[in-house]
């Protein structure tokens, strides 16, 4: 009798714990169909262009999901401002980032910008024993005439493609520096970087490396680089608002007569409190508001 009623409990509590896996089943079962028919049914909004942006979009993104349930944002990984461009007129995307101006074909083809935001340009080495360098030092060593750190390590530039924003900013700080960046091109066996991402880890492995990025992609993307005062002046969003320290990358939001309410309505979500604080805490000075 005690051997029926110990194999009725074996039994039952077999029974039970194939209940309890049929259940938790059942429950992964549901909640994988409850989220193909949320994505089914969510609106995405896709987000592309300028990689040095894309951290902080996926940050404000984040929120904005929580606040609008059935929105997707999806930041894709860097088509750079041109991609970006050329993504939106083609419908691929809702929403373009850049970091320059539209030129005139892309106006004409109905892309409309509007400037949300500026962050500081500057000049990133991986040392830690260096913190200024003067405009002269910076064309002495683009043209080629400086080739060591005062420790006597060859710097290891890291260039840009010649039409990327950054190689434009660059070359437009005085007719000096554009003769000495058309140099570092001509040199052979120089390093170029062609996303905002494949610079940031170029600067990063490479020993006694030199070059530039955006304060906004430093401290969004967390990077290990030491970032070098200019003629004296410490790069900050409150320098460039002083206008103490002048360069800077300028963000356009693009758009078209086709963009979408949803995509729309993340645009004005840029400019809630929120979004703002986020943008500032992220190295950008915010110039619409």
């Amino acid at each position: 009798m005690r051997l029926r009623v110990i194999m009725n409990r074996e039994v039952n509590m077999k029974k039970g714990h194939e209940a309890v896996q049929l259940m938790t089943l059942f429950a992964v079962v549901l909640a994988f169909c409850l989220l193909f028919v949320s994505n089914l049914y969510a609106e995405v909004i896709k987000i592309g262009g300028t990689g040095s942006a894309l951290a902080t979009m996926r940050a404000i993104a984040d929120i904005f999901e929580k606040e609008n349930p059935g929105v997707k944002v999806e930041v894709l990984p860097s088509l750079g401002s041109t991609g970006g461009i050329k993504a939106i007129l083609k419908g691929a995307i809702d929403v373009a980032v850049s970091g320059r101006e539209l030129n005139d074909g892309e106006k004409k083809e109905g892309a409309k910008q509007v400037e949300y935001a500026r962050s500081p340009f500057v000049f990133v080495t991986n040392k830690n024993n260096i913190s200024n360098l003067t405009i002269e030092e910076i064309v002495r060593i683009y043209e080629g005439s400086e080739t060591t750190w005062p420790d006597g390590k060859r710097i290891r530039l890291i260039l840009r493609p010649e039409k990327e924003t950054s190689s434009i900013i660059l070359r437009g700080i005085s007719p000096e520096t554009r003769e000495a960046v058309e140099k570092a091109y001509k040199r052979p066996g120089m390093i170029v970087a062609i996303t905002d991402q494949e610079c940031a880890e170029t600067l990063q492995r490479t020993p006694d490396s030199f070059g530039t990025l955006t304060l906004d992609q430093i401290i969004s993307e967390k990077l290990s680089l030491n970032v070098l005062s200019l003629n004296g002046v410490k790069p900050s969003v409150k320098a460039l608002a002083k206008g103490s320290y002048k360069l800077y990358k300028p963000y356009y939001i693009v758009t078209t007569d086709k963009t979408s309410g949803q995509a729309e309505k993340f645009i004005s979500y840029l400019f809630t409190a929120k979004s703002i604080r986020i943008l500032e805490e992220n190295g950008y000075l915010v110039t619409r508001k």
